[in-house]
């Protein structure tokens, strides 16, 4: 009897397993949960007030509450490059922002438009242009420019798109980039819409690649975690993009258990009345 029990204790806690990684709603972060990019999931329970520890402008706090400027060493050791994700990134792209090299809100993530950026920047401060951040570029940087603000730092403003890519150029295509965070609902390459999105952590990561939309549910309640998700379109094994109410609220405070969260439900709407079942969709970098 008490092996049976362990048994089924085992089995429960494996099936779990596997439904969480395919869930989609909010989750928080915090102590609890960590960052979008890589927490561990909370319970739903944790995440049943969109409005906790959060502004509903975007996530952003008050300008005094913005963290100071990270210090770093001169020298030529490199700081940061293309991979790199942490909140110097972040502060590096608000600088690189304020000074006109940066034309998109800051992701905290270091990818090929932000070493980009930093070339720009190091070939007009005289420095030889790497596009990495080492400790002579991060002094001459934050000599240069401003300690940046909370709003800064995490705008509501919308993302800027990135160059789309090569799989979204023909057909109809949701193309959802996680470098910029957007997604751009285009037609035969052209752009007709797009929206800021934010995608799952590090352990229910959204699925990169070329996929279809499966199903379109106009109203619908996550059967893992019995929360809303209007406009829903289904892409792969139970992630979707749909309208977050907990993204609108806290921005990018928070993620997702997988899927693309919408926070405008305006713009959400009409697109969803545009896309048909097995339109493309295309999750890259």
């Amino acid at each position: 009897m008490h092996r049976t029990s362990v048994i089924r204790r085992t089995v429960l806690a494996a099936a779990a397993v596997a439904l969480a990684a395919t869930g989609c709603t909010a989750q928080a972060v915090g102590a609890a949960g960590g960052s979008a990019s890589g927490s561990t999931a909370p319970s739903p329970a944790a995440t049943a007030s969109p409005s906790s520890g959060a502004s509903a402008a975007g996530g952003a706090e008050p300008a005094d509450s913005a963290p100071p400027a990270t210090p770093a060493p001169p020298g030529d050791r490199v700081l940061m490059a293309e991979g790199t994700e942490n909140e110097r990134v972040r502060e590096l792209q608000a600088r690189l922002r304020q000074l006109g090299h940066f034309h998109r809100s800051p992701t905290a993530f270091y990818g090929s438009m932000t070493g980009k950026a930093v070339s720009a920047f190091q070939q007009e401060r005289g420095l030889p242009a790497t596009g990495e951040v080492d400790g002579d570029t991060w002094a001459k940087l934050t000599a240069t420019s401003r300690r940046p603000t909370a709003g800064e730092l995490r705008p509501p403003t919308t993302n800027e798109l990135d160059k789309p890519d090569a799989r979204c150029m023909t057909g109809r295509v949701l193309c959802v980039s996680k470098e910029s965070r957007t997604l751009a609902w285009m037609i035969d390459g052209k752009v007709v819409s797009a929206m800021d999105v934010r995608f799952g952590s590090e352990n229910t990561p959204t699925r990169e690649g070329t996929f279809q939309v499966d199903r379109k549910e106009r109203h619908w309640k996550s059967t893992l975690y019995h929360t809303s998700m209007p406009y829903s379109m289904f892409f792969s094994r139970g992630q979707a993009v749909h309208y977050s109410a907990d993204f609108k609220a806290r921005g990018y405070s928070g993620g997702s258990h997988g899927c693309v969260n919408v926070r405008d439900m305006d713009r959400l709407a009409a697109v969803f009345e545009q896309v048909k079942v097995g339109d493309k969709v295309v999750v890259h970098w």
